[in-house]
């Protein structure tokens, strides 16, 4: 039986989270509930939400939650630019973690036109 579990950009999101977390670890103390909890809430909402409307029943209330993962995905990265102009990430961490965002976006514009077309 198929579930979210089985979509690629589910289980790359939820990777994507795991390394959030560890990489804001490194993040001052005092942004643990400014940028820090930004950060780690935007990567929450991804998977969340792509998991959430696939439950949904009918394309347009799936579509809904495909594009608050996406608004959250490009929340995200705007945090991350944010955190690495701060000299909270290195540049090649946030390269690294950038450039997951981006494979991840193309996969959610990817499957947002799929769904939109079936």
């Amino acid at each position: 039986m198929s579930t979210f579990r089985n979509l690629i950009i589910w289980q790359k999101s939820m990777e994507l989270v795991t390394r959030i977390y560890i990489e804001t670890k490194t993040f001052p103390k005092e942004e643990l509930y400014g940028l820090t909890s930004q950060i780690r809430r935007a990567s929450v909402s991804i998977p969340s939400n792509i998991a959430e409307g696939y439950g949904r029943m009918g394309k347009n209330d799936y579509l809904r939650f495909l594009n608050i993962a996406i608004s959250s995905l490009f929340e995200l990265q705007t945090q991350l630019e944010i955190g690495k102009n701060l000299s909270f990430l290195q540049e090649n961490n946030f390269n690294i973690l950038f450039e997951d965002t981006r494979e991840i976006e193309r996969m959610l514009v990817s499957y947002i036109k799929k769904i939109k077309d079936s």
